[in-house]
């Protein structure tokens, strides 16, 4: 008897390329106690030493029918093994109704006449089999699997069970009746086909024991599940429990006072593919995935809309996802877009926007507003020769949060803005913001009773205004208090001729001016730059390739002049 068992019957999810038709698994049921056989064995033992001598326990070799202690199968994907129970209903023509049924029938009636079938305990249910939707619920869910106790099933299950008997004695009673005048509604092989390919979803296959002691197999009660296995078509197949993969037998007992314990081991027999077959089956993908890729090419089309040479287009697709940490509930938030020189965008474009009025709902310790408030935003870039400006500027995004109550009273809650991204892709920003703060106490009061507060009459002042021209930005004597915070999802888009250089695809892309041919001072300084570092690093490759004593000697010169 073994030690240790396989305790871990959850269920196993593979991914193959492979066809499921090619799905072999080798199950093995091995009988570890046998009360009945032990039993039987002392008392004929006993009657046959009438002597009374002591009895001499010898090796128990129960004699039965072969696979009644043990039996292997290997068997393939939708196989089908015939049971006892099944052997034997399948006999009678009149328990056949479905073409199924019948062509069961032929093969069970070829089996009798050849060598029988190959199986004895373990046979299966595949997918198409009345009984894989109506086994009941103890076999479907194998609690007798590394336990000693078993669910019954439900009314809804035992009454499924006994619909073919109920037919069966239904047929029995109406054979006095003239057939003309019965009308049964027999499914035809078409709608037989159609009906199972609206299910094909998930195919099912359940492979089964009848673990009956000796002599009365044949009995639906004594039927136990053993393995599962589903696939949905498209690679995935689900066995539970797992293959053993030498890891320790699973257990399975028997409900009744005998309580019989046997081994299941199940182990996966697949043929492994040859190298030169794997080979061929990953050229054949690779070049299904080329055409696959021309022919999405050739929905594209090569009249792809693209910029006019020298001109950035950018197209940004926003949402102000939440505010959080606010004095006040009731938030909505009006925001603008700002152009710096060189930018433009199209004429019915919309540079601003007011989002819903948001009651915000406690997280933890904050108070959020979520407005999952969408917008759109569509500007263009034109680099310019003889450009005033140093180095790019970005639009800026400028918002201003504010609270709404139920006796209209409205009051700034912050101040913020954001820069576009200059790098593609999705971003996810967090602003935080600020508002002026009066001092003294009737500004409190009057902010909390009446409403109001102090606003900026120009709100890119919180950042540096467009239309300022000094060096420097004063701020001294401004109060301001820190409130909330803003959260920004973006989705960037970058387009240019430049990007479909070939040339200029294998760069590095740092700035995007070099992507646009490096028509500003911007360009012309990072290229300085980068040749400035690649002669200081040729410079430290040759000074420490000299010897020591002349780079010594030089050293020293310096220091004496």
């Amino acid at each position: 008897m073994a030690d240790s068992w396989n305790t871990d019957t959850g269920e196993a999810v593979y991914r193959s390329r492979d066809a499921v038709k090619n799905l072999k698994i080798r199950v093995r049921l091995e009988r570890v106690t046998s009360t009945a056989a032990l039993s039987q064995h002392l008392q004929q033992h006993v009657l046959s030493q009438q002597d009374g001598g002591a009895i001499e326990l010898e090796t128990l070799t129960p004699q039965g029918q072969k696979g009644d202690n043990d039996e292997e199968l290997v068997v393939g994907w939708q196989e089908k093994l015939f049971s006892q129970y099944e052997m034997e209903l399948f006999q009678n023509e009149s328990a056949c109704q479905t073409p199924l049924d019948r062509q069961y029938l032929t093969e069970i009636r070829a089996l009798n006449k050849a060598k029988g079938r190959r199986n004895h305990r373990i046979f299966t249910y595949t997918d198409h089999d009345r009984f894989t939707s109506c086994l009941p619920i103890q076999q479907l869910y194998p609690t007798d699997l590394l336990t000693t106790t078993k669910s019954g099933p439900t009314f809804l299950a035992e009454r499924m069970a006994s619909v073919r008997n109920r037919r069966q004695e239904r047929r029995t009673l109406d054979s006095s009746i003239p057939k003309s005048k019965i009308v049964i509604w027999e499914p035809t092989e078409e709608f037989v086909k159609n009906s199972h390919v609206v299910n094909n979803a998930m195919q099912t296959m359940h492979i089964m024991a009848d673990l009956a002691p000796p002599g009365r197999l044949g009995q639906k009660e004594n039927e136990y599940l053993l393995l599962t296995i589903k696939t949905d078509g498209s690679g995935t197949v689900i066995v539970k429990p797992d293959f053993n993969k030498g890891k320790e037998p699973y257990r399975v007992v028997t409900v009744g006072e005998k309580r019989e314990v046997w081994r299941l081991n199940v182990e996966n027999v697949c043929t492994a593919m040859q190298p030169e077959e794997k080979e061929r089956e990953q050229n054949m993908y690779k070049d299904l995935y080329v055409r696959h890729k021309e022919y999405l090419n050739s929905l594209v089309g090569q009249d792809f809309e693209m910029p006019p040479l020298g001109i950035l287009r950018y197209m940004m697709n926003g949402e102000i996802v939440s505010a959080k940490g606010f004095e006040y509930d009731n938030l909505y938030i009006h925001f603008f877009m700002e152009l710096p020189n060189n930018w433009s965008s199209l004429p019915f474009q919309s540079h601003s926007g007011v989002t819903q009025t948001c009651r915000a709902k406690t997280l933890g310790k904050e108070n959020v507003a979520f407005f999952s408030y969408p917008f759109s935003f569509e500007a263009f870039y034109m680099s310019e020769k003889e450009s005033e400006e140093p180095i790019l500027q970005w639009p800026v995004i400028y918002f201003k949060v504010l609270s709404l109550d139920s006796w209209q009273r409205y009051r700034t809650e912050g101040y913020g803005y954001l820069l576009f991204p200059a790098m593609p892709g999705k971003h996810t920003i967090t602003c935080h913001t600020w508002r002026p703060l009066q001092t003294g106490t009737v500004s409190s009061l009057r902010r909390f009773f009446i409403g109001g507060s102090p606003e900026l009459e120009d709100p890119s002042y919180v950042r540096i205004p467009g239309t300022f021209k000094g060096e420097r930005l004063s701020r001294f004597g401004f109060c301001t208090e820190t409130t909330g915070s803003v959260t920004f999802n973006l989705h960037c888009l970058q387009q240019a001729r430049a990007f479909v250089d070939a040339t200029v695809m294998k760069k590095r892309r740092q700035k995007v001016l070099e992507q646009l041919g490096g028509f500003s001072q911007q360009g012309a300084v990072c290229t300085i730059l980068e040749a400035f570092q690649r002669a200081r690093k040729k410079m430290q490759d040759a000074r420490e390739g000299l010897p020591r004593d002349l780079v010594n000697t030089t050293s020293h010169s310096h220091v004496e002049s």
